[in-house]
């Protein structure tokens, strides 16, 4: 039976979804969600620990207004802070704490497993291919 490219794109975000949902569970146990996961992976990234909303957007596929809405529980709990941008003073930059450097490197720890564990079936060739097909359908 031939599978139609709709049905193939409703299966792949079902299991985006699902992979997701198990790193939301295993990163818990620090206190934050993949979403907040992948906030800090980007800040963590960069030289300087800091992006701009619009940049921390674009990275995580998000709005920059649902970029504000999940950093806000993130501010209240010092793991990120605002600064002003010395280029623009219109647009603010989201700078990783301390405290928030600290609980990535060890939530990165927990991440690295639950992918591990996810992961597992698939053999180094299969993950090749699957990162080449993935790239090839980045919009």
């Amino acid at each position: 039976m031939k599978t139609s490219k709709i049905s193939l794109l409703i299966q792949q975000t079902h299991i985006g979804t699902l992979v997701s949902k198990r790193l939301d569970v295993s990163l818990s146990v620090h206190g934050i969600n993949f979403t907040e996961y992948t906030i800090m992976h980007h800040l963590h990234a960069t030289r300087d620990n800091k992006l701009s909303r619009i940049g921390l957007a674009e990275k995580v596929g998000l709005t920059a207004s649902g970029v504000t809405r999940v950093l806000l529980p993130m501010e209240k709990n010092h793991l990120v802070s605002r600064e002003s941008n010395p280029r623009d003073a219109r647009q603010s930059l989201v700078v990783m704490t301390d405290a928030g450097r600290e609980l990535f490197q060890n939530a990165q720890v927990t991440a690295e497993y639950s992918t591990e564990e996810i992961l597992s079936l698939l053999d180094q060739d299969e993950l090749s291919l699957l990162v080449k097909l993935l790239n090839k359908l980045k919009c």
